[in-house]
């Protein structure tokens, strides 16, 4: 099902504003360097809940630092609600995932570089095909 213009509306509001509190409690929280923003945002039909999709760049400690942001949730919502006061009733409840389509998109410029490319030596593509 399409999302309603509300949802999006929500969503984008969303998105802009946490992905400046994180950003801002990374650098706060010695973490220069690091690259914290929000991909995307997907909020249910009833605005209750809120799925937050968060890119980590470098990459290296990406899953401590989600885990971090999720035992400190309770903040993020609490500041969030300080932000949009005057644009949201209500703060939905925040679920926090990991986004590796970087990662993904990564793996994928490698195994085109490799010298093993299919696309020039057709040879290969025999050793590749399932039996």
């Amino acid at each position: 099902m399409e999302e309603t213009q509300r949802q999006k509306k929500i969503a984008g509001i969303i998105q802009k504003d946490l992905a400046d509190i994180l950003q801002r409690a990374a650098t706060d929280g010695g973490l220069k360097g690091t690259l914290i923003s929000v991909s995307k945002v997907s909020v249910t039909v009833d605005l209750s809940l809120a799925k937050v999709y968060v890119s980590i760049f470098p990459n290296k400690g990406a899953k401590e630092l989600l885990e971090g942001i999720k035992e400190s949730q309770v903040a993020i919502r609490y500041e969030l609600a300080q932000r949009t006061k005057h644009q949201l009733r209500r703060v939905p409840e925040l679920n926090f995932y990991l986004d590796d389509s970087l990662e993904y998109i990564e793996g994928i410029e490698k195994s085109l570089k490799r010298e093993e490319n299919p696309i020039e030596n057709r040879d290969l593509l025999d050793k590749r095909k399932k039996s």
